[in-house]
């Protein structure tokens, strides 16, 4: 029994008349999110990294191309005030330049410095490397299925669940 057994055993005994199946799934799929959420802050640590940097570093890798400030919070769900502050920091560390739009001298492009991509490619495979070690009592087929249900359920996420 885990805490989330406990505590729909709790619910339980102090309202019976309240439907907690779901909490069975979603309570445990925050409890799984707050515990990887920090065993990846430490380990991006240990570069000088924070989670929201990664992810930045992760999105110029990925599109492999320069980017608007806008079109990288596109990438990273991310405000457009937090893009910048990240932005600066990670220019102030070499790991982003910054260069204004050829076209439109409004806009500024991001890309990753020599130093950056170096850094995202080194981090990335230990970043997946902790996340497969989470899934390791699993089967291929168990994690495509919960692969999948997750997606489902994340579908309706974004599409916004009514009150």
């Amino acid at each position: 029994m885990d805490v989330v057994d406990r505590a729909r055993a709790q619910w339980a005994q102090q309202r019976p008349d309240v439907d907690t199946t779901a909490m069975a799934v979603v309570a445990r799929v925050l409890r799984i999110a707050a515990l990887v959420g920090k065993l990846q802050d430490a380990g991006l640590a240990r570069h000088g990294l924070t989670t929201g940097e990664f992810e930045v570093l992760a999105a110029l890798r990925r599109a492999d191309r320069p980017l608007r400030a806008s079109e990288v919070g596109t990438l990273t769900s991310s405000p457009g005030a937090t893009v910048t502050k990240r932005l600066d920091r990670l220019d102030a560390s070499g790991l982003v330049e910054r260069r204004t739009h050829e076209r439109d001298r409004r806009g500024v492009l991001v890309t990753l410095s020599d130093e950056g991509r170096a850094v995202i490619d080194e981090v990335l495979p230990e970043h997946a490397a902790r996340e497969r070690a989470l899934l390791g009592d699993l089967d291929d087929d168990e994690r495509d299925r919960l692969a999948g249900l997750l997606a489902r359920v994340l579908a309706v996420a974004e599409d916004g669940v009514p009150d």
